[in-house]
């Protein structure tokens, strides 16, 4: 039978502080596979959020007329097209924060970040942000695990889904398979695609993966072996989700409702990636992906901490810890204590991490 989550108990928040995690709130995540934390966003921010949509569908943004710079412009719209039927025509767009100030913008949100820094960080690399419409009437997408798209290693993947409309059955909310973020990420049956974790014996490969009908989705049977929560939120709520979770939407059956989320994807900075590779634009070139090593962490944003691996600035100047130089982001860095052994005793002796520090072997 299908629940509805219940948001772990937390105390208001003032917006304008830093927002950090709590002890429940990390509980949740670690044994669910997700966590929601509720009005993360400030109003004034879903505001904005709500209005740039509405000014996207409709064709009104700057980077949408002819006009606009090459490297930025997006896509005329057709003229003889409502701004609901574009709605249907494209119910989601992928990886505008290279396009537009605005998208980098939430994609860097401070308090958003502040919960990544607790649930994969303290280095955080951002990597991908989606626009979802989903006008009503509009399809929903079957049972996937978004580390099956967007691989890391070590696996440390992360989504960060903001609620710009109120969600709910009638219009599409998220469903999880509470707990699944223990299963494997299962592969596809081709083996054309490296997807999955083939590296485990035993993990059966899956076809139909993110289809809506479940007798063609072969994660199907993986999602009914654990409770399957609706998901709702309010505009301002964001949800937390790891790579490994299943989970899926359904159909926005409401007459008058949209379903808009802008999300986001995140991992541990010192996490290697061959995903989103930048093939043309103001940020294509050899620093983008590695001919050696295939690595395509010089294409993504390094949002918190630091990193021994490549990564990209912020396109339009969004504060972060890309903008910052070497010494500061070193300086800045949470270090952590680490135990060293003591040869005079025996003892293992706890110390400040350190990048001269000498292990005793």
């Amino acid at each position: 039978m299908p629940l509805s989550a219940t948001q772990p108990v937390s105390s208001p928040s003032n917006q304008s502080d830093s927002r950090k995690l709590t002890v429940e709130e990390f509980r949740w995540f670690r044994r669910d596979g997700f966590v929601v934390i509720p009005q993360l966003v400030p109003p004034e921010d879903i505001a904005e959020l709500k209005t740039h949509t509405e000014d996207l569908m409709a064709g009104r943004l700057p980077e949408q007329q002819p006009d606009a710079p090459v490297e930025f412009r997006l896509p005329e719209m057709d003229p003889k097209m409502t701004p609901l039927e574009r709605a249907h025509a494209v119910p989601r767009i992928h990886m505008l924060h290279r396009k537009l100030a605005l998208h980098e913008r939430y994609m860097l949100h401070p308090r958003v970040l502040d919960i990544l820094e607790s649930l994969i960080g303290p280095d955080v690399l951002a990597l991908q942000t989606m626009l979802f419409f989903k006008p009503p009437g509009s399809g929903g997408q079957g049972w996937h695990q978004d580390t099956y798209y967007i691989p890391t290693h070590p696996d440390t993947l992360c989504g960060a889904w903001i609620a710009i409309d109120e969600v709910d059955e009638f219009n599409g909310a998220m469903w999880m398979a509470a707990g699944s973020n223990v299963e494997p990420v299962y592969p596809p049956l081709t083996d054309k695609m490296w997807y999955g974790d083939r590296h485990l014996p035993g993990v059966p490969a899956v076809d139909g993966v993110s289809v809506t009908d479940d007798a063609i989705n072969q994660l199907n049977p993986i999602a009914e072996k654990y409770p399957q929560v609706l998901v709702p939120a309010k505009p301002g709520d964001v949800v937390f989700f790891g790579g490994h979770i299943l989970h899926r939407s359904k159909q926005n059956i409401s007459t008058d409702r949209f379903r808009r989320s802008f999300v986001s994807h995140y991992c541990n900075a010192r996490s290697f990636t061959q995903w989103g590779e930048i093939t043309e634009g103001p940020q294509a070139g050899p620093h983008s992906f590695d001919r050696v090593t295939r690595m395509s962490n010089g294409s993504h944003i390094l949002a918190r901490g630091d990193t021994h691996l490549p990564f990209a600035q912020p396109l339009f100047g969004t504060p972060c810890a890309a903008l910052d130089d070497a010494e500061t982001r070193r300086r800045n860095h949470r270090f952590i204590f680490s135990s060293v052994g003591n040869v005079a005793n025996g003892d293992m002796d706890m110390r400040p991490a350190a990048a001269d520090l000498q292990d005793d072997d």
